[in-house]
């Protein structure tokens, strides 16, 4: 068995959902979220060892990719402003109300608590719930139920601009 063979085929995998899920928590900050997509695979590569198996190997990926974000944004202490460029990507004039849409929608996912951040981002990567709940430490029932008040809370945000 060739392990650098195994990782790059295991990067190929998982490097786009962690990159997103990176890009999430960064608000949009391309710089930022490669940065810490390359901290989480060289911590899957320092750490393959400790790898259990009582999981996936993509739900195990998804928990260092949350704890690279997280411990780097508790450190900095530094809130993210959303990058505009990125997500005006789409430039069409029937595609600018779609825009609008998800500009808002970042920026209200931008103000969601950490851990709901990581549940709604994971979600819309459609990362199955259950997996979601391994992810963040939770009960499968109450990722349900936080999903389910966050996209109320995201809707309110989108609509109203709350």
């Amino acid at each position: 068995m060739n392990l650098e063979k195994d990782f790059t085929k295991i990067y190929h995998t998982h490097a786009p959902k962690v990159y997103r899920l990176c890009l999430g928590y960064a608000s949009g900050n391309d710089e930022l979220a490669k940065e810490w997509l390359q901290e989480t695979f060289i911590k899957v590569w320092n750490y393959r060892k400790s790898f259990k198996e009582k999981s996936s190997i993509g739900t195990w990926i998804y928990r260092i990719a949350v704890n690279v974000c997280l411990s780097d944004l508790r450190k900095s202490k530094k809130h993210y402003q959303i990058n505009e460029s990125i997500l005006s990507s789409i430039t069409t004039d029937d595609e600018n109300k779609y825009d609008n849409k998800i500009k808002k929608m970042y920026h209200c996912i931008d103000q969601l608590t950490e851990q709901n951040k990581a549940l709604i981002i994971l979600e819309l990567e459609e990362v199955p719930q259950a997996i979601i709940a391994e992810t963040v430490g939770i009960a499968h029932g109450a990722v349900r139920t936080r999903l389910s008040r966050i996209r109320k809370v995201l809707l309110k945000c989108i609509t109203n601009g709350k």
